[in-house]
């Protein structure tokens, strides 16, 4: 396998590795949030829940931009 080809199959593999880790972060504040019984455990279930939501929406899209090929001239 050539060297741009192996980066870009890291590339691609870190970007799903974040995917993965901010969906796991998701269901950890779901359960932490259906579990809790007063209002800081359940703040603290929103707060994971809404930081993994952002990091799966923004975290892969900087990936793939500061990744991306440059234009040929």
């Amino acid at each position: 396998m050539t060297e741009p080809d192996s980066l870009s199959r890291q590339h691609y593999f870190m970007i799903v590795a974040t995917r993965i880790a901010g969906a796991a972060g998701a269901a950890f504040g779901v359960v932490l949030l259906g579990r809790a019984h007063t209002l800081g455990p359940q703040i603290l279930g929103v707060a994971i829940v809404l930081s993994a939501m952002t990091m799966m929406a923004l975290v892969p899209r900087s990936l793939a931009a500061r990744w991306r090929t440059p234009p040929q001239p």
